[in-house]
């Protein structure tokens, strides 16, 4: 019953003017990932990830564009959630001088060790081309694991050099509720734009059984697909039906409305939804730490964009 990341920070010094717009740092940061990410990692003759006969051996495809081998992933998924989100929300309309610092985190869960040093290499790469909307050079200062309260706990890059990696293990979750106090009242707060569906059809609300369901299911799958440890080894029915039991006793969101170009189609996609906050009434302990593994996976529609960053709390 452990969930195992890798939560990473990247810090920067900006080497020209950069400017982040609203709401769409972390769209930026995830384009611009990509792109650098496939040049440095897929063979010069690759024209399709998906159909590339080395796809299962590729850090890229296993990263960026995760496609189950079969119709049928886990959860009927066809294709496989990547197995990392950004979290840049703070940069969100902030303006960076020359010789300025400032840092994105991003947490992965694969934890293979290769993984880590193929992003390294990557950012440290998009450091040189440029970043944000003007292609902006800024230089990769420094990469840190993080600890369990989100700070900076081990430096694993710096000088060009990447070290201490296998110094600090992944930062495990346990999702046991033997060890969560009794829970009866419980708040979430909704803090990017959150979208989850209920069925085939989006949620106008964030009511218990949807939000607890869809944390287990996305904890499960990152499991099942990018850790030793597998599937969630639980009754998922029943952990259902319990959740069910549990009362939303206040909402307060609203809409946000935020759209994204892709640069590679020229098409235009939402990547909105709600904000704000709900709280629940009921018998919650066992639900607690899966709410607080959320926190990590993000929850929810379009996660790798940093869309269902959540935060739980308890009166």
């Amino acid at each position: 019953m452990l969930f195992r990341l890798e939560p990473l920070r990247f810090s920067f010094i900006a080497r020209e003017p950069i400017h982040f717009p609203a709401g769409k740092s972390a769209n930026i940061l995830r384009g611009a990932f990509g792109t650098i990410f496939r040049r440095i990692a897929c063979l010069p003759h690759c024209a399709n990830a998906h159909t590339c006969e080395h796809r299962l051996t590729c850090p890229y495809a296993r990263l960026f564009e995760p496609t189950a081998p079969t119709n049928a992933g886990p959860s009927g998924l066809a294709d496989h959630p990547r197995p990392f989100v950004f979290r840049a929300l703070h940069l969100d309309a902030q303006s960076f001088a020359p010789g300025q610092p400032f840092h994105f985190d991003l947490n992965l869960f694969d934890t293979d060790p290769t993984v880590i040093a193929y992003l390294i290499l990557t950012f440290a790469q998009l450091a040189r081309d440029g970043l944000g909307p003007h292609r902006s050079q800024v230089e990769l200062n420094s990469v840190s694991k993080r600890n369990q309260l989100g700070e900076p706990a081990l430096t694993i890059y710096e000088n060009g050099v990447i070290q201490n990696q296998d110094n600090l293990p992944p930062l495990t979750l346990d999702l046991s509720p033997s060890n969560s106090e009794p829970t009866s009242h419980l708040s979430v707060k909704f803090i990017t734009p959150t979208e989850l569906k209920r069925g085939q059809q989006l949620a106008a609300r964030p009511e218990f059984a949807t939000l607890a369901t869809r944390a287990r299911d996305r904890i499960s799958t990152l499991r099942e697909l990018y850790s030793a440890d597998g599937p969630l080894h639980i009754d998922f029915r029943a952990f259902g039906d319990r959740a069910h039991s549990v009362k939303m006793t206040r909402c307060e969101i609203q809409a946000v409305d935020i759209q994204r170009r892709s640069s590679r189609t020229g098409q235009t996609h939402s990547i909105g939804g709600f904000i704000g906050e709900a709280e629940y009434e009921g018998d919650l302990t066992e639900f607690v730490p899966y709410l607080r593994a959320a926190k990590w996976t993000g929850i929810g529609r379009q996660t790798v964009w940093g869309k269902g960053e959540i935060e739980v709390s308890q009166p």
